[in-house]
């Protein structure tokens, strides 16, 4: 089998082993692919493994032998799948690999908020603890979690395990899912979307991309939300409408967001959430600690073994 890697760095930068990738047949692995450089190097290649890298039906028609696509992701959006099918290429997808990591992530971004501990740190640094009166001070309200509504929009693997974490914090949850089945048992409430938005202390966002979801939070949703309501957002960028998110901030309508994603990455400079100084970006790294990669490359050689063997896993149908 020929496997091409097209985008090698972001799963490896260097710190994991492609050998038992290689040991399953020619391998090339390529840090990075623009799109001009598609067609060119997976031109022979039976497999791809990819993850941004856009593949389309006008690519497809370029490959004749391309039986395979392993994203390396749970997201295939850069897959045009119907077309995939039509030209009788299985793709699959990675389901689980970064659970706990992303809902790491997700805490990391609502402990930073409450505490503000970045700017708390740069004033020290600048000296200002050095000088102060007291032996302390705060230049942001400290907030604590237990007490506070944490609202989730998408109760899947993640979903539920930020739930928990904010559990042990003693949060209560409630949730918005059309598909999941009441867990009242956990003491979490299935709430009609509306509710959501106006009675989440934090809202955290852990659903797919869909024509549904898409924009989902827009200036009619924000503006059911409290003043001093927190958005967090580990899953998808195209589920926030920019330029209603950043007014809202902007004017108070919410007091702070944080983002691990955005709807291009890499932004553009003049990108509508850049600058504004209560919304917090990181870039898209919620997925990437060590061993939730090492998970990934694990499942994605596990995925390519059982498609050589005719039984394909985590297949992917659209």
């Amino acid at each position: 089998m020929k496997l091409v890697v097209l985008e090698g760095y972001s799963l490896n930068p260097g710190d994991l082993d492609w050998g038992r990738l290689k040991a399953l047949g020619d391998v090339t692995i390529y840090d990075r692919t623009p799109p001009e450089k598609i067609v060119e190097r997976a031109l022979q290649a039976d497999a791809i493994l990819s993850n941004k890298t856009p593949l389309t039906r006008k690519i497809f028609e370029q490959l004749p032998a391309l039986r395979y696509i392993g994203i390396l992701a749970t997201g295939y959006d850069s897959v045009d799948v119907k077309a995939a099918i039509d030209f009788g290429i299985v793709v699959t997808n990675i389901p689980t690999y970064g659970t706990q990591s992303v809902a790491q992530m997700t805490f990391a971004h609502i402990l930073h908020i409450m505490h503000h501990l970045a700017e708390h740190d740069k004033s020290v640094q600048k000296g200002e603890w050095s000088k102060a009166l007291d032996y302390c001070y705060w230049k942001y309200p400290q907030r604590e979690l237990a007490g506070l509504t944490l609202g989730i929009l998408g109760l899947g693997r993640i979903g539920k395990a930020v739930a928990h974490i904010g559990n042990a914090f003693g949060m209560e949850i409630i949730y918005y899912d059309k598909v999941q089945a009441d867990d009242s048992s956990l003491g979490w409430k299935d709430v009609p979307l509306e509710i959501l938005f106006q009675e989440s202390d934090v809202l955290s966002l852990h659903c797919p991309l869909t024509p549904e979801t898409y924009e989902i939070i827009d200036m009619n949703h924000l503006n059911m939300m409290k003043k001093t309501a927190v958005l967090i957002n580990t899953s998808r960028g195209g589920l926030i409408k920019n330029n209603d998110l950043a007014t809202a901030l902007k004017k108070g309508i919410i007091y702070a967001a944080g983002l691990d994603v955005l709807d291009k990455e890499p932004p553009p400079l003049d990108h509508p959430l850049l600058g504004i100084p209560n919304c917090f970006i990181t870039p898209h790294i919620a997925w990437a600690t060590h061993a939730a990669r090492s998970r990934l490359l694990d499942s994605a050689i596990e995925n390519l073994k059982c498609f050589m063997k005719g039984n394909p896993i985590n297949v992917v149908y659209g």
